[in-house]
């Protein structure tokens, strides 16, 4: 059995501040979580950067360790006046081969905090579109309290290739439908055992399996059954397991499929 961590920042859990370079031990301290992930069946892991000093740190990881793979972005809560000098870092990144990045991540529009600049968020949310398509990557979509929103700003680049993950999904069954016909896939996680998302249980239940990849936000939004302790990558069997007996499928085929859909949609 084979599974994918589509949605990881093990750079996160090896370090206490954001937006720092890893330690010097970084391979020793990352090495654990690698190991007791791949005990789990978890074959492949995808650290998605939230910042420039954060996407870099993905691309160590990248290069140190031969399951990692990293993506490049800046988070909408991250996104300040420079950004467009850090996308051209990112170009100088990505035309590098052995950086291992497969994606753009994570972006998008989150109008959550009371602070929120719309303007900022939304030109740097198109400008890593762009970048995303130059270079012929998928993107990893996060959303929050912006849904309409952000369906908006993909319906403008609608017959140009974009495809993504709509990462940690909890939009409604409308939400899916929309973003599955704009050749995205629908990311989950942990938050699908939580006990007050019936809704969600509901969705993933029945919504076709060819849409569907297996994420764990570690060291974020831990599964049920370890809430309120770090996650880790090797939760993703969790999720499997959760998915499947939710399906009334063979986890091996939540595997199988999740993992086949991962790897045609990075390139892994």
């Amino acid at each position: 059995m084979k599974l994918i961590d589509t949605h990881c920042h093990i750079n996160t859990i090896i370090k206490k501040n954001f937006d720092t370079p890893l330690p010097d031990n970084f391979i020793e301290l990352a090495q654990p979580i690698i190991q007791q992930a791949h005990s789990a069946g978890v074959t492949k892991i995808i650290n998605v950067g939230t910042s420039l000093p954060e996407s870099l740190n993905c691309v160590q990881l990248a290069k140190a360790f031969s399951k990692c793979y990293a993506t490049l972005g800046i988070h909408p809560n991250d996104v300040k006046s420079g950004w467009q000098e850090e996308l051209e870092t990112f170009k100088k990144l990505l035309e590098d081969s052995s950086n291992k990045i497969v994606g753009i991540g994570e972006i998008g529009l989150d109008y959550h905090y009371p602070d929120f600049n719309k303007n900022l968020q939304y030109d740097a949310f198109k400008g890593q579109i762009e970048l995303a398509l130059e270079y012929n990557l998928p993107i990893v979509i996060h959303t929050r309290d912006a849904q309409q929103e952000v369906l908006d700003v993909l319906e403008q680049y609608k017959g140009n290739k974009l495809r993504g993950i709509i990462h940690c999904f909890s939009e409604d069954q409308a939400f899916a439908d929309r973003a599955i016909a704009l050749n995205f896939v629908l990311g989950i996680g942990g938050t699908l055992t939580y006990p007050k998302n019936k809704i969600l249980r509901t969705l993933f239940g029945s919504i076709a399996l060819e849409s569907v990849v297996l994420e764990t936000d570690a060291p974020f939004l831990p599964p049920q059954i370890i809430r309120g302790k770090p996650n880790s990558p090797a939760q993703i069997k969790t999720i499997a397991e959760f998915l499947a007996a939710l399906r009334n499928q063979p986890i091996a085929a939540i595997a199988e499929q999740t993992t086949k859909n991962a790897e045609k949609l990075f390139g892994i």
